[in-house]
């Protein structure tokens, strides 16, 4: 599988941006998806995940109620929707996959996208 994140840029705060992450594949709705970012100095961290039915999410607690996530399974993309952001929003964000089910470890996650930045301005 390989993933390819894009819609990431520049964004007051208190705006929004939408990302995608389009695989390669015939079997994506095999595979749970999530979203993770790494800002600078910091470890990577788990943002939110869906299940390939896209019939559950789970989202970290700094975003929850900000960000949505969902997924396309006919065109082999899943979204996070990022609203209300905030300066400390800013990382580069990534997507993952991994067969069944979703995970809040990223190294449960097999397969990865190269990133896309979020900058957050106050």
């Amino acid at each position: 599988v390989q993933l390819q994140a894009s819609g990431g840029g520049l964004v007051q705060a208190g705006g929004s941006l939408r990302l995608s992450c389009v695989a390669s594949g015939r079997t994506f709705d095999s595979y749970a998806m999530g979203w993770f970012r790494q800002a600078p100095g910091k470890e990577r961290e788990f943002v939110a995940a869906i299940r390939g039915s896209g019939g559950s999410t789970y989202y970290a607690d700094s975003v929850k109620g900000r960000f949505t996530i969902s997924r396309a399974n006919a065109r082999n993309t899943v979204y996070l929707q990022m609203s209300s952001l905030k300066p400390e929003d800013t990382a580069v964000y990534y997507c993952a996959a991994r067969l069944l089910t979703y995970s809040t470890r990223s190294t449960d996650y097999n397969y990865w996208g190269q990133g896309t930045q979020v900058t957050v301005s106050s």
